[in-house]
C-alpha cells in the first residue's frame, strides 16, 4: 500500500465502500464504520483524512496508537484478521495514513457486530442493522437451529393436521420407492417425527405449512393471484387470494393458470392438440420451488403469481443460496434449500428431486414447446422472481382462446367432443398417456386436487370418454 494507491482510493469522498477520519481520536466510530463494512459490500475505513475536503492530513503513530487500534478491533465479533496500512505523508514528515481494508459479507455467515452491536452501511452512512435482518442473517448463519419450519407451532396442535394429505405422501413415496411399505403402519405422530416435523408432542411451523387443514392462524400461507390487462400491474383482470397449506396453494395456483392462461392448437397428423401457451409442468416446478424454497418467517410475505399480457411472473420471499445468481442459476449446482424438512418431504411425494436440476427442467419442458427459456430477476427488496415469456401469436396465424369454467372452447382431437374445461382434458390425455395412472400419480403430475381430478373422471363418464360400468378393469382405466 503507497501513498499514490491512498490518494485513488480518496478520489472522491465517502461512499458505500469509504469512511475517512481525521484522527484514531474517532476511532469509536470509526470501527462502527467497520462492522458495517464487513455487514455490507467491504470497504476501506482510513485515518488522517478531512472528510469533505479530502485534505491529507495523516498523525503521529505511537506504540500506543498501534495498541488502540489492536484493541478496537478485537471488539467486532466474529473475530477478523485485519492488516493495518502505515503510509508515510511526503509533505508531512512523521505523520502517517493509518488504512484498514474489511471484506463485504457473504450470505449464510454470521452477522457482525461491535461491542454487540449490529452495523450496516446504506450509501455512505453507517447506520445499526434493523433488527428483522440482523434475525433473519442470524437465522441463516445457523438453519437447523433458527430456521422458521423447525421451531414449535404457537397456533396448532396434531388436531389441526390433515392427515389424508399425510398419507397421500406416504402412498406416493411407497409407490415411487421414496419410502418403505411399512410406513403405511406407522402413526401420524411417528412420521412427523420422522420427518423432523414434530417437537415434543406438537407439530413444528414445518408441519403446519404442509399439513395444516386450516391456515387461518399463519397469514403467511398464502398465494396472491392476479390477472392483468397490460404488461404493468395497474389494471386487474382478475384479484384473488387462497389461504391454505403449500398443497392447496399449489392446487390453487395451478387452477388458476388453467382458467387464465391461453390455448395454443398444432395440428399432429390428421388431429389437433390443444395445449396450455406455458407447459403446465413447467408452471407446476416453478410454483412447486417457490412453495419450498421461500422464506415463511415474515408473516407479512406471500408468493405471488402475476398473469400479464406478455409474461407470467412467480414472486418469491426468499433468497438465493449463497453462490447462486440469476445469472449462473442455469447451470449445474447442488440443491441447497431453506426449508430443508418442507423440501425432504416434497421430495418423497415425487414433488422434487432434489438435485438442484428444477431450472434445467423448466427450461427443457418450454425449449421443448418452443417457447424462451423462462428467467430469474431479484427485485430491490430482495424478492425473487421467476418470469415466463407467453408465445407471441399475432404473427403465427394461431388465434389463441381462453378457458373458463362456463365456457366450452376445447375440442377433443376428434373435433366432435368437448372438454368444459382444460383440466378436464389435461386428465384426459394422462389417462392416455398412462392408462394405469392412479389418484394420488394424477395429483402429482398434474398439480391438481383430487377433488378436481374426481370431478373431471365424472364428467368423462357421464360423456362417453370412460366406461362408466366398468371404468377400471384389472388397474386399467378403460378409455373409450
Amino acid at each position: 500500500m503507497t501513498f499514490e494507491d491512498i490518494k485513488r482510493i480518496i478520489s472522491t469522498d465517502e461512499t458505500k465502500t469509504l469512511e475517512l477520519k481525521k484522527s484514531t481520536g474517532e476511532l469509536k466510530d470509526g470501527m462502527h464504520s467497520a462492522c458495517a463494512f464487513l455487514n455490507t459490500d467491504g470497504g476501506w475505513l482510513i485515518f488522517g483524512i478531512a472528510p469533505k475536503s479530502l485534505k491529507i492530513l495523516g498523525q503521529q503513530v505511537t506504540d500506543d496508537t498501534r495498541r488502540e487500534i489492536a484493541q478496537a478491533i478485537r471488539g467486532l465479533e466474529p473475530a477478523i484478521d485485519v492488516h493495518v496500512y502505515d503510509i508515510d505523508v511526503p509533505d508531512r514528515p512523521g505523520n502517517k495514513i493509518i488504512a484498514m481494508h474489511f471484506d463485504g459479507w457473504v450470505w449464510g455467515m454470521k452477522p457482525y457486530t461491535f461491542h454487540g452491536c449490529p452495523y450496516i452501511r446504506i450509501e455512505s452512512t453507517t447506520s445499526v442493522m434493523p433488527s428483522g435482518i440482523y434475525e433473519e442473517r442470524f437465522r441463516e448463519c445457523q438453519p437447523m437451529e433458527h430456521s422458521w419450519e423447525n421451531l414449535t407451532t404457537l397456533n396448532g396442535t396434531l388436531e389441526d393436521i390433515d392427515e389424508n394429505r399425510i398419507m397421500g405422501i406416504v402412498r406416493a413415496g411407497i409407490r415411487d420407492g421414496r419410502m418403505p411399505e411399512t410406513a403405511l403402519e406407522e402413526t401420524i405422530p411417528s412420521l412427523l417425527n420422522r420427518w423432523g416435523l414434530l417437537s415434543g408432542d406438537k407439530p413444528t411451523n414445518g408441519a403446519m405449512a404442509l399439513f395444516a387443514r386450516n391456515a387461518g392462524n399463519y397469514p403467511q400461507l398464502k398465494i396472491k393471484m392476479a390477472e392483468f390487462s397490460g404488461t404493468e400491474p395497474i389494471d386487474f383482470l382478475d384479484n384473488q387470494q387462497i389461504d391454505g397449506n403449500i398443497f392447496e396453494q399449489l392446487d390453487a395456483a395451478m387452477s388458476f393458470c388453467f382458467r387464465h392462461l391461453n390455448l395454443r392448437g398444432k395440428v399432429v397428423g390428421l388431429k389437433r392438440n390443444d395445449e396450455l401457451e406455458i407447459p403446465y409442468e413447467a408452471l407446476r416446478e416453478g410454483i412447486i420451488n417457490s412453495l419450498c424454497h421461500r422464506r415463511y418467517d415474515d408473516y407479512r410475505e406471500s408468493i405471488q403469481l402475476g398473469i400479464y399480457s406478455d409474461r407470467v411472473e412467480i414472486c418469491n420471499p426468499g433468497r438465493f443460496p449463497a453462490g447462486v445468481t440469476p445469472e449462473n442459476i442455469k447451470s449445474l449446482h447442488s440443491s441447497k434449500p431453506r426449508n430443508l424438512h418442507i423440501a425432504q418431504v416434497m421430495y418423497k411425494a415425487s414433488y422434487l428431486e432434489g438435485w438442484g436440476t428444477g431450472i434445467t427442467r423448466m427450461i427443457n419442458v418450454c425449449k421443448a414447446h418452443n417457447l424462451p427459456e423462462p428467467s430469474y430477476e431479484i427485485w430491490a427488496d430482495g424478492t425473487i422472481v421467476l418470469v415466463f415469456q407467453r408465445p407471441k401469436t399475432a404473427n403465427s396465424g394461431e388465434k389463441p382462446s381462453k378457458m373458463t369454467e362456463n365456457e366450452i372452447k376445447t375440442v377433443k382431437n376428434d373435433g366432435k367432443s368437448p372438454f368444459p374445461t382444460i383440466a378436464y382434458k389435461a386428465v384426459y390425455d394422462a389417462l392416455i398417456e398412462n392408462p394405469k395412472a392412479k389418484y394420488e400419480q394424477l395429483e402429482i403430475y398434474l398439480g391438481l386436487s383430487e377433488s378436481s381430478i374426481q370431478r373431471a373422471i365424472k364428467w368423462m363418464k357421464e360423456n362417453g370418454y370412460i366406461d362408466a360400468e366398468h371404468s377400471k378393469v384389472n388397474g386399467i382405466w378403460q378409455i373409450r
